[in-house]
This record gives structure tokens, sequence and C-alpha cells, in this order.
């Protein structure tokens, strides 16, 4: 992976600063350490920070068609470029590189923006026509890879960081409360909102076309459940199975290009067993795997890692983390992730990370997305429940059924199953509400708002409720089947919002490491959604397809395990002792004034439950809003206290092309 960013000019009273560009790819070296390049002329300035994956020592950025007419900056990896350069040779294309960016040039002159529907992977670039004077950013279709961009003063500023559009002294460093309260509401930023003022993001399957002033953005993509075999009858579960099986063989087989070693991370689950299973006996005999293990046991999956590490003999390392690593690394979290966070869950990955990156490591398979598009989230289990209560609302048997989800909680089942039952039975006849799935989760999430200053929550104006959301599903939305509108409302906000930026792309790339996800090869999502409900979710058996392909790769205490979400320690992270010294500071009366984010009354009555209450029993409400309060402060102390344009790091000296 890479660090892009750039500058484009609408109006010539603007030239374009190289000194400035220096330091929007400087404050991102870390995404791409290897090598740094800059084209400019008198409308254009583009950056890149390159992590060398493909052609080591031939793929310098940008990179140019024959004519350097069309440049191009390119974060990311199109796995199916091999063959898609054979196409473009055939029809006369000349290369100078090797590489899959240059494959990206030659597709925009043949066939125009339309270019990226023909694209296997996950990447964010800029593309400079310089003919047409126009220039297209994109994304890929689930946000694998981030990119953001702002209009201030004529000029379109862009970056694969928000930190690197900063970098510019004209964009202005305010956080914007509207887009806390949507990140505190539903988990995630979604459209193009972030939590700093002015700031867009480029939403995952668009792209954007800037030219003369006018900005035009467009939808290329997006996941379908409408199920257009549905009237056929004749497609077995085992022929199901074995289209699942080819097609995830093939997205690994497109994800190990690389002329750098890959490996895996080995979660003990079964997504990431299946993927390292499927690797080690199709690809790659050598295979390394690496995992993170909790000193606290009830977070701890270490065992079924190393009953799966034995079963596949692969070379394993890794990483211990307790409660102080991760208070104490949490600062440098946040400069990465550039948002607040309702989990410290980031924080192990992002030591992990560097574990991987200092065993010369740089490409890791994961198993993220398989509980997006197989419905494995006991969200998705709680629906049905809540549908299936809501049926006869008095019943006193039918609510029971939550009790059966959460045995593998901490201290359960100390939790009593008159507080579930209470809980979900909020808005339990409300079926008919698009977002029902997601009711309970959000409105316990939303509840960190009340810890916000009048001030702050003055400023939600225009942020009325979770109904917002619905602004943003498609027409096709209500043709789905209500497992696929819970799916749906996951992949579009915890799935690009979070999962893939904070708890990937910013944590791996925060040490240089590039993740690649074989579940969310676009053509295994599209398959996913095309399946009959009950292969991704039967009855409460959850994943039911990848389970009955996994039999012939990975030991069957694996796939029958009860399903352990990756959870890290919150409230413990903060009040233990080693993270003492920055968290008094940040929650210091004095702070929460000065800062204005949050009610000093408020947040002290948490404190004190925080440091009074075993926290092994402390509610999730009041865990997500210590931490989203924390990381906010932490993100006002990062970008807007302490940021300046001379303490990031010089780049060595760098290729410059262009006029």
């Amino acid at each position: 992976m890479c660090g892009i960013c750039g500058q484009f000019n609408f109006t010539k009273q603007h030239k374009i600063d190289i000194q400035t560009l220096k330091g929007m790819v400087a404050v991102m070296r870390h995404r791409g350490p290897d090598e740094f390049g800059f084209y400019t002329d008198e409308d254009i300035g583009l950056g890149h920070a390159r992590l060398s994956i493909i052609d080591l020592s031939g793929g310098k950025q940008p990179i140019h068609n024959e004519d350097k007419s069309i440049w191009i900056t390119y974060n990311g990896e199109v796995f199916n470029y091999i063959e898609l350069r054979e196409e473009l040779e055939k029809k006369g294309h000349k290369f100078y590189t090797h590489t899959d960016t240059e494959v990206l040039v030659h597709l925009y002159e043949e066939n125009g923006p339309d270019f990226i529907k023909l694209l296997n992977g996950q990447w964010a670039f800029a593309i400079w026509d310089k003919r047409n004077k126009q220039l297209m950013l994109s994304r890929d279709r689930v946000g694998i890879r981030p990119l953001f961009y702002t209009v201030v003063n004529g000029s379109l500023i862009f970056g694969s960081e928000i930190k690197s559009i900063f970098m510019d002294n004209r964009v202005e460093r305010a956080i914007d409360p509207r887009g806390l309260a949507q990140l505190f509401t539903f988990w995630a930023n979604f459209g193009s909102q972030t939590v700093f003022k002015g700031i867009k993001e480029l939403p995952p399957a668009h792209f954007l076309l800037a030219k003369e002033g006018d900005i035009k953005i467009e939808r290329y993509w997006d996941l379908d459940f409408r199920r257009i075999d549905a009237g056929n009858k004749s497609t077995s579960e085992n022929e199901y199975a074995e289209q699942f099986a080819a097609l995830l063989k093939d997205s690994c087989r497109l994800r190990l290009r690389a002329d750098v070693p890959v490996a895996a991370y080995l979660s003990g689950g079964i997504d990431s067993s299946f993927i390292s299973a499927l690797v080690k006996k199709h690809f790659n005999n050598d295979l390394k795997t690496f995992s993170i293990a909790f000193e606290d046991k009830d977070y701890d999956e270490s065992n079924f890692q190393h009953q799966m590490q034995s079963f596949l003999g692969t070379e394993h390392k890794e990483v211990r983390c307790s409660y102080g690593d991760i208070g104490e690394i949490m600062p440098d979290v946040i400069w990465h992730t550039e948002k607040p966070l309702l989990r410290t869950a980031p924080a192990p990955l992002f030591k992990l990370s560097k574990l991987v990156r200092d065993n010369n490591i740089k490409v890791v398979l994961t198993g993220e997305g398989a509980d997006e598009i197989l419905a494995g989230y006991d969200l998705f289990r709680e629906m049905k429940i809540r549908r299936f209560w809501a049926k006869f609302p008095d019943s006193k048997i039918r609510p029971e059924l939550f009790s059966k989800l959460y045995n593998y909680l901490p201290n359960w089942p100390k939790k009593a199953n008159a507080f579930l039952k209470a809980f979900y039975k909020a808005d339990l006849l409300d079926i008919d509400n698009p977002i029902y799935s997601h009711i309970p989760k959000w409105k316990t999430s939303r509840s960190i708002l009340d810890y916000f200053s009048d001030n702050i929550k003055g400023s939600f104006v225009s942020f009325q409720d979770m109904n917002e959301i619905k602004d943003y599903l498609p027409e096709r939305f209500n043709s789905f089947d209500d497992l696929a509108k819970a799916q749906y409302l996951e992949s579009m906000t915890l799935l690009g919002g979070n999962l893939l930026n904070s708890q990937g792309d910013r944590v791996m790339l925060g040490h240089s490491v590039e993740g690649r996800f074989p579940f969310l090869d676009h053509r295994v999502m599209e398959f996913c959604a095309n399946l009959p409900p009950k292969l991704r979710l039967n009855l409460m058996n959850e994943k039911y397809l990848l389970k009955k392909i996994s039999k012939d790769y990975i030991p069957n205490d694996i796939i029958v395990r009860k399903k352990q979400g990756y959870r890290a320690p919150d409230s413990a992270a903060f009040f233990n002792g080693k993270s003492k010294e920055y968290i008094n500071s940040l929650l210091a009366d004095e702070n929460l004034k000065k800062t204005g984010y949050f009610d000093s009354g408020a947040v002290k009555k948490l404190i004190n439950k925080c440091e009074t209450t075993d926290t092994s029993t402390l509610s999730s409400k009041h865990n997500m809003a210590i931490v989203g309060i924390v990381t906010t402060l932490l993100l006002h102390k990062k970008f807007i206290d302490d940021f300046t344009m001379s303490h990031q790091p010089c780049l060595p000296a760098v290729r410059c092309g262009g006029s």
C-alpha cells in the first residue's frame, strides 16, 4: 500500500507549492516508507509515498502513459492486473513498468472513468488527464483504502489521510460536532461526513471528477441482495458450496500476487483459519501466521490459535497485550485512525502490525468481511429472535432465546435475563422500520451523546436521530429480505467506516503493513448476497455455507466453537495505573472546560463509575462512553492543540516529474 496526496488548482491565482506537497507526503510516510515521488505542472501537484509490493525496483510513482498526458498517484492493489495488461497489450498499449499501477493509466485511456468496473482489488487513486485538465479520484467498492478531500480558495486538496490535507496551511483544523454525533450513533461516519469540519471522505464505490471548478461524484457499484435466481430451485446446497469454495480459492490466488512474502493473521476463529488453511494447502506451504494473545483470559483466544497453528504447521508468532499496553499506545492509535473510537479494539491490532513488520513482512491476509456477507454477528441472530418474539410480544419463553447467544461473554450469566428482555423489547413491534435490526445497537451507542456539553448538543441541530441513515439507503433496499437489510446496514456502517478503517488500513499501515481480504473480493460478496438466506444464517447457525466448505480444511473444533467476536479491554485499559498520567490530564476539569466537548459533571460521574466498578461488570454503554470521551479528547490534542507544520520528518531525496 501507499499514501497519495495532491492539489488541483481550479484558478490561476494559486501556484502549486512543492514544499507543501512534500510536507503532505512526509506526514504519512508510514504508509509508504520505501520511496517518494511527485508530479507537478501549472494546474496540479501529485505526491506519493510508496510501500513497494509489486515491481520493487521499477514501480516509482507517479506513473504516466506513453506521451505523459495521463498521470496517476495510486494507493492499492488491482489483483487482476496481469489479465488486464494482456488485453491492453493486444490493443497496442506500451508499458515501461511491470506494475498494476501502469495498467490503470492505460485502462483510463481505453475506457475513461468506467474502467474501474473492470478492477478486482482495493484502491484509492488520483488520475490527472492533462489534455482535458480533468482530475479523477476513485475508491474501491467497500472502502478498504481511504481517500479524503476538501476545497479551499479555489483548490481541491486530497490525501489518503486527513493529516496530509492539514499540512496545507489554508485548511482549517476543527472538529465537527455533527460528525461526532453521527459516529457515536452508527459506530462510523458515512456518506462524505468526517469528524473534521470541511473535510469530506470520498465514499466507497464512488469516483469523483473535477474540471474547471466543477465537481461531480458518481457511484459505480453497490451490494445488491435481490436474489437474481430466487425462482431457480434447481441449485443444490452442495452446488452452492462448490461454487463458493472455488470463488474463495480464486480470490486467495489473486491476493497472493506480490513480489514480497505474504503472511496471514490467525485469530482462532473460522474465518482466518479457513483462509490460512486454504492458502497453506493450495498455494504456500511456508505460510507465516501472526496473532494477538491477551493477558486477560476473558478476551484471549490463544488456545484456539495454537490449536490451529499446530494443525497447519505454520511458522507462527504472537504479540501479548495487557491493559497497560492498550492505554499506553492509544495516543499513537488515534494519530493514525484520525477519529474517535467506541472500542479499544484497534490498539492491539496496531501492536500486531508492528510485530508483522518487525518480522520483515509487508502483506497479510485476514478473514475480514465474512461476518458481514455471511451473517456472522450476534446482531443478525438478535434481529431474528426479536422478529420471532414480536409475533407474540407477551410470550415469556421466546425472549429466553437471548440468553443462548451470550454465554461466551466475560462473567456470563451475571447479566440478568431480565435486563436482556428489557433491552431488546424496546421498539420490538416496529418491525416495518428499515433499520429495525440495528435499533438496540444504535440506541446504546447514541447514549454517549448525553455526555456532551450543552453547547455541543446545540450543534446537533442538523442531526436529528437514527433515521438520518434512511436517506442513504438505495430504493431497492425495501425489497431485500429481513436478514439482507441487516447485512446491508452493517456493511454500510461498521465494515467500511470502522473495521476496514480504524481496525484495518490505519493500524496496519501505521507500521507499513498491507492487509488483503479474500472475503471482500466483489465476486465473493455478490455471490453471498445472492444466496438463499438459510445458507447465510440457518436458524441460529451463522455462516452456514462457510462452515460446510471448511470441513475439508480445518478441525471440527474450530468450526463448531462458539463464536467469540474480537474484543479488547475497554475502561480497564485507561484505569490501570500505567496510562493514568495522560488520562488524568485529558479528563481534568480544566481540559474538559477548555475543549468544550463534554459536560464535566457527567464525565466526573462516569469516571467514578469506571474507577469503583469491577471492569468486568461495567456495562457496554459505560465502556463505550469512556472510550469515546478519551479518544475524542486525544483527537483534539493531536490534531487541534499539538498539530504543527514543522514537527514532521523531512523526506530524503525524492524523484520529481512533470513540467
